[in-house]
């Protein structure tokens, strides 16, 4: 009898050995829930980025408006009949 106790003990320490740290076990799986928690952020990130990206390409095709301000900021345009001012402070050349 005490043989078969101590083999069904066994055995359970090699169901809980395999449970905890064997493949596809608890560790692999909290370890696989933090990536997928990680990979979802990134993701969330990305897509603001996409939304704003194509809130500007829709800007940029119905309105003239991002164009202005796209060409004033970026290419230094003016409008004719403008007049634009530089102010440099003291210590920039």
């Amino acid at each position: 009898m005490r043989l078969f106790t101590l083999g069904l003990f066994a055995l359970l320490l090699l169901l809980l050995y395999t449970l905890f740290w064997g493949k596809n076990g608890w560790m692999d799986y909290t370890r696989v829930q933090s990536d997928i928690d990680v990979q979802r952020s990134v993701n969330t990130n990305l897509q603001k980025r996409n939304d704003e990206m194509y809130a500007e390409i829709d800007d940029l095709k119905l309105g003239l408006d991002a164009i202005e301000e796209r060409a004033r900021h970026e290419l230094g345009m003016v409008k004719e009949g403008e007049t634009f001012y530089r102010i440099v402070g003291e210590g920039s050349q």
